[in-house]
């Protein structure tokens, strides 16, 4: 916490430029979290790289726009700054290129950003910035001399960008794993786990990588978490009217942190994540601000979504 009384939360990864076919949009699944981190009353930081360029040079104008610090954002001038080409095929469905070898692949370690892993109060990083050894190695460095209570690892797979050495590498060095639920049955998959359910390969992964918390997230059906003491939570989601779904599930992971952090209930931290990320999908892009009356009223003005398969989990 800082001397504000405020908490401190690193996130590393990448920031990026979504190049669409009109417009340019900053970006990057840690930078979403950062801003929507600092938007609830916390102090988010940002650890990441841009390049010495035209779209650097924007970002850290947009950046500093949004009030997010860039202390720990290195410049390199060697890499350019990371961006994502969007392509829309005749049925207005997305595909991406992620273009690699670019600055937050070959993000360093040095010892201001060991100090504030002995100050932060959590940490959270993602697989996509640990394609590149560079950044890979400067992650496990970071968790190393972290600190503080949570290690929040949000899997967020993307093509191309993932190993399955890196997850096994992120999930024994994370107290809480966030994951959609595609994630999960591909992570089933992957490691081989055998599980017909998320119930089942929730508790599975806390099992083998002593996790402290494991929440899943179902889109419009709001989501499913669970617990090394066993608890298992269902909270619907709200039906609302969608503006698009960029940065809804950063925003869910802010509120969870969040309230984690404030010393709320498993149950109570998922709704706060379900209030945010539901608020951030009606609105167009990733770092709108949301005023605190919608906040708060969003629970009594809006109806519930269910999945019946997690009924039995509402408590």
């Amino acid at each position: 916490m800082n001397k504000t009384g405020k908490f401190k939360i690193a996130a590393f990864g990448e920031v990026l430029w979504d190049l669409l076919p009109d417009e340019s949009i900053l970006g990057g699944a840690p930078f979403n979290f950062s801003y929507r981190i600092n938007s609830i009353g916390n102090e988010g930081l940002m650890i990441s790289a841009i390049g010495d360029d035209a779209l650097g040079e924007k970002a850290l104008k947009a950046i500093s726009e949004l009030q997010i610090s860039d202390q720990y954002i290195q410049i390199n001038p060697g890499y350019p700054t990371g961006t994502v080409n969007v392509f829309f095929d005749e049925f207005k469905n997305p595909d991406y290129e992620i273009i690699k070898n670019v600055a937050y692949d070959y993000v360093t370690f040095n010892e201001n950003l060991k100090t504030l892993m002995m100050e932060a109060d959590c940490i959270c990083f993602g697989t996509l910035a640990q394609r590149n050894s560079t950044s890979g190695k400067t992650l496990q460095e970071l968790l190393k001399h972290f600190t503080g209570k949570y290690r929040f690892y949000d899997l967020n797979l993307r093509k191309d960008c993932f190993s399955t050495t890196n997850i096994i590498s992120s999930l024994r060095n994370a107290d809480i794993l966030k994951l959609n639920k595609q994630e999960a049955f591909k992570l089933n998959d992957m490691l081989n786990l055998s599980k017909e359910g998320l119930v089942e390969i929730s508790l599975e992964l806390i099992k083998i990588y002593q996790l402290q918390f494991c929440v899943i997230t179902l889109e419009e059906f709001g989501s499913l978490a669970a617990s090394i003491k066993g608890e298992l939570v269902y909270n619907p989601g709200f039906k609302i009217k969608l503006g698009d779904p960029l940065g809804a599930g950063d925003a869910f992971s802010a509120g969870f942190v969040d309230a984690l952090l404030n010393g709320k209930s498993l149950k109570e931290a998922s709704e706060s994540g379900n209030h945010l990320g539901a608020l951030v999908a009606t609105k167009k892009g990733a770092t709108q601000m949301i005023p605190q009356e919608e906040l708060t009223g969003i629970a009594l003005n809006n109806e519930r979504i269910f999945d019946q398969n997690y009924i039995d989990y509402i408590n």
